[in-house]
């Protein structure tokens, strides 16, 4: 891999959706195969979906949990971080990461949307809120990864 390791965030549904979470794991994967890191709620849903994408290309990924037990863990997740903060962990997700790709979500989607649409993080989008013009819309999960990187990289370059 070239230039920085970057830690991305993929945020959405913690519930079992079938296309969300086939999309949620190749984000993971080609996050993964572009030499980052992926940082995400460690959950289930497509925190799991993401975190197995991962996995499978040797990613590093890391879970920053609700609870403050660390086995609450999907088992893809290589370094889990229990908070005992409940939702309040959303803010600490999008707070370690440098970018983000939503994939589909609920209201804890949409807060971390918020969270980083607030902060002036990137984010791109996969079938999720469409609340802001800010936020890069993407037909596939390696489009909404390119999307963020460059996003990242331009942020990189102007401090």
């Amino acid at each position: 891999m070239k230039g920085k390791r970057y830690i991305i965030g993929v945020i959405g549904s913690g519930g079992e959706d079938p296309e969300f979470n086939r999309l949620a794991e190749e984000v993971g994967s080609v996050i993964a195969s572009k030499g980052h890191v992926l940082v995400n709620g460690g959950l289930g849903g497509v925190m799991e979906a993401s975190a197995r994408g991962a996995r499978k290309n040797n990613g590093l990924t890391i879970g920053i949990l609700p609870s403050t037990d660390a086995s609450a863990a999907n088992p893809h997740v290589e370094i889990p971080l229990p908070t005992g903060l409940g939702e309040g962990r959303n803010l600490l997700i999008i707070r370690a990461a440098s970018g983000l790709v939503a994939v589909g979500g609920g209201f804890g989607t949409l807060s971390e949307i918020a969270f980083a649409l607030k902060l002036k993080k990137p984010v791109a989008g996969l079938k999720t809120w469409d609340v802001s013009e800010d936020i890069m819309e993407a037909s596939s999960p390696a489009e909404a990864v390119e999307k963020v990187i460059k996003a990242i990289e331009e942020l990189d370059k102007t401090g």
